[in-house]
Order: C-alpha cells, then sequence, then structure tokens
C-alpha cells in the first residue's frame, strides 16, 4: 500500500472507532487509564529500551540538547505519563454533561451537552510522553485520536502506544482508538492533512516550523500556538525575594520549554536594587542576559539587546531584560511583543495585579508565580493535549473540556412552530 492508502484506512478505521469510543461509559474509560498506567510502569525496562534507540540517532544527527531532554524517557517521566493516566482518571467525565437548562416561553426546555469531538490527529515532535498525554485524554473525553511523532522518536512512540493499546483492548475499548502513523514520510502529514470526512480537529505540537507546516497546508481546523514568547513583569511594589525567585525559576527551572520566561520587564523603580540580585543568581547558572539601554546601565557587562530578542523564544539559558516606565510600559511590551501564551506579575499591589490580568491579551495570566505553571498537569487538568494560542475553540493549555464541543438539547411537550 502507498502512503496515501495507509493514513486513509488509519483515519477511516479511527472514524469507526469514534462511534464506539463516544459510547463508553465512565466506569470503562477509568479502568482502561488504570490499565494503560500499570502498563507503561510495568514495561518501563521495554520503553527506556526503545527510546535509547531514538536517542542514540538524536544524538548521532546533533539535535539540540533541548531536544534530547524532551526526547528521553526517564523514570521519572514514565512516573509523570503515568500519574498523568490516573489523574485524568479521576477527574469528572465530561461527556454528557448538560451545561445550560433554561426555559422558553412556550414551554420548550433548551439545553447544552457536552460531547466529543471525534476524531483527532495529533501531530507532534520530540516528546513522546505525548503519545500518553494524548491517548489519556482522548479516551476520557470519549475521542479516537491520530497520532503521527517526529521520525527522532518513531521507536519510543511506537512503543507507548502498543502498551497503551494493549490495555485499552483489555479494557474494552475499539482497537482503532488509539494509532500511531508508522511512517516517517512526511508525505503522510500532507496526506493527513487533506481528509477532512475522517478527521475533525488537528493539534500540532513542536517547533514554529511544523505549526506553520500544518496550518499552511490543512483542509482541517487547527489548534495551534506558534511559539511562547512568555514575559514575567516586575512591578514598583514587588517584593523582592519573591521577584528574584520567581525569575529565576521562570528562566532556569526548565528553559528549553514554551512556558519558560523569554523576557524579564522590570519597572524604572526598582530596577538598581532588583537587577544586580537576580543577575548574580542568573550568573551562577549560566544565563546569558541581553538588556536594553537602561538595563546596560545597572549591568554593565551584558549584551545589548537588538529589536529581535524582544519577540524572540530562546528555548535555552539566554534571556532578554528591559527596564520600562510603569505598567503602561510593561503591558504594551506584552501585548506587542507577546505570542499570547503566559505572562506573570510580580506584586504587593493589588489594584495593578487586575489590572494586569484584565488587560493583558495572553491564554494565561499569573500574578505571584512562576510562568512555569502554565501546564495542564499543573493546572490540575491531568494533563494537556497542548497549549492553544488560538482563541477559537479553545485558549490556554487543552484539557478533558477543551475536546469536547457542546450541541443543543430541547425538550418539548408536543410544541411545533406557528
Amino acid at each position: 500500500m502507498s502512503v496515501k492508502d495507509d493514513v486513509i484506512a488509519i483515519a477511516r478505521a479511527a472514524k469507526e472507532a469514534s462511534i464506539g469510543v463516544a459510547r463508553l461509559d465512565t466506569a470503562v474509560k477509568n479502568r482502561a487509564l488504570q490499565k494503560m498506567a500499570e502498563g507503561l510502569l510495568k514495561n518501563a525496562a521495554f520503553l527506556k529500551e526503545e527510546n535509547a534507540k531514538d536517542l542514540a540517532s538524536g544524538e548521532k544527527k546533533g539535535l539540540a540538547k533541548a531536544m534530547l531532554e524532551r526526547l528521553a524517557l526517564t523514570d521519572k517521566v514514565l512516573a509523570s505519563m503515568a500519574d498523568g493516566l490516573k489523574e485524568v482518571m479521576a477527574l469528572p467525565d465530561p461527556v454528557g454533561e448538560v451545561t445550560k437548562m433554561w426555559k422558553r416561553p412556550n414551554g420548550l426546555m433548551v439545553g447544552k451537552m457536552r460531547i466529543p469531538i471525534g476524531v483527532i490527529g495529533i501531530i507532534f515532535e520530540s516528546r513522546p510522553n505525548v503519545t500518553a498525554d494524548a491517548a489519556g485524554l482522548r479516551l476520557k473525553s470519549g475521542n479516537a485520536v491520530i497520532l503521527r511523532g517526529g521520525s527522532e522518536a518513531i521507536n519510543s512512540n511506537n512503543a507507548i502506544a502498543k502498551i497503551l493499546n494493549q490495555a485499552c483492548v483489555e479494557a474494552g475499548v475499539p482497537e482503532k482508538a488509539v494509532q500511531v502513523i508508522p511512517t516517517t514520510d512526511r508525505d503522510a502529514i500532507l496526506e493527513m492533512l487533506k481528509l477532512e470526512e475522517f478527521i475533525d480537529l488537528i493539534i500540532p505540537r513542536g517547533g514554529e516550523g511544523l505549526i506553520r507546516f500544518v496550518v499552511e497546508n490543512s483542509k482541517i481546523p487547527v489548534i495551534k500556538h506558534y511559539k511562547g514568547v512568555c514575559h514575567v513583569f516586575v512591578d514598583e511594589s514587588a517584593d523582592m525575594d519573591m521577584a528574584v525567585d520567581i525569575s529565576f525559576n521562570a528562566k532556569v527551572q526548565r528553559p528549553g520549554v514554551c512556558n519558560s520566561m523569554e523576557t524579564l520587564l522590570v519597572n524604572q523603580n526598582i530596577a538598581a536594587s532588583f537587577l544586580p540580585a537576580v543577575y548574580e543568581k542568573y550568573k551562577a547558572a549560566g544565563v546569558e542576559l541581553r538588556g536594553c539601554e537602561r538595563t546596560r546601565q545597572i549591568l554593565k557587562d551584558i549584551k545589548a539587546a537588538v529589536e529581535e530578542d524582544w519577540s524572540a523564544e530562546y528555548l535555552d539559558l539566554i534571556l532578554a531584560v528591559k527596564v520600562v516606565d510603569d505598567m503602561d510600559g510593561a503591558i504594551a511590551h506584552i501585548n506587542k511583543y507577546g505570542s499570547l501564551h503566559t505572562e506573570s506579575i510580580v506584586t504587593k499591589d493589588y489594584s495593578n495585579s487586575q489590572r494586569f490580568l484584565r488587560e493583558v491579551n495572553s491564554s494565561t495570566v499569573v500574578v505571584n508565580a512562576s510562568t512555569r505553571f502554565s501546564d495542564g498537569h499543573q493546572l490540575g487538568l491531568g494533563a494537556e493535549i497542548g497549549i492553544s494560542t488560538t482563541k477559537i475553540h479553545a485558549f490556554g493549555p487543552m484539557g478533558l473540556e477543551e475536546l469536547t464541543t457542546q450541541k443543543f438539547i430541547i425538550y418539548g411537550d408536543g410544541q411545533i412552530r406557528q
């Protein structure tokens, strides 16, 4: 069979399976999720063995350190994947939930009910944990899923999918509800993106190049985020110790992910005291700072920032730093250069915090905490299918509710329209 025929066969099987998955009761879903979590841990040695092939291949190809970090299936990562599945299991089942109900003058009762989207295609790079997250969330939300991972994780993805599929079948879930496109041929993506009769939604996860490629070629609706240019704004009323800790964590804790801070904004009234304090910690951690002119008057030995730095997603130990006049300057900078991902303010001024929440136009806005909390697992969603910076149909980390849509339901007692 050709690549086209293979992809069509997978998509057609997913569409058929989605009908059965949508009808599953909560007990069956939860039993499957439990078996999936147990399967990952029981087969840890096999998964790490397959993952080692991908890591070796990645090193040979010269993949960046951040990419290799995302690719690795350590015991900690496997435990986190299993925990994520168990957290999804513990969450309320959204399918069938009636979210609204109202009565019309003619006596009709009108409501809205959550239903699965149908078949979701996930196209992703480098992070095999996405396979488990996607499988768990799509199951609890009543969807079928087609996964197309990058060539750098082909062995890991196939191994994870094999274990998860076995667990699902044992629990009574339709066999083709989770499928991985087995080829690394990029033509498979192009064929997948044409199949609007079988696939209802595409979610790409990866670098900006991949996401733009998907958006430009898809006939199917796409939920996307191109990059994570996240900011922390240190207000003049901020607690200095808190501001240092948050600014350090947001950049250094895991710099190669989309919710790490890329630009630090500091109110001019506290810059002279705050910047030297945080700089010592950054310097010890190996962070390269690139500052505006006012920043470099305080930190004289750092590099000068250029225009491109304000919109850069470094995914590395590099940080742009800008001193701003006030809240207006911070918000204007974020709304101009941000990517609608995650922004944080450190402040003791309640009115400033509320204004920041209202006026910053991003999918996640944080007060007095690190941008690193913009994550489905951290926010209590169990896991996430991705972070959307597309305001339709979801915005921010996507959990169970974001993988459903709503239909109208109507109760009558014989009404006819006049």
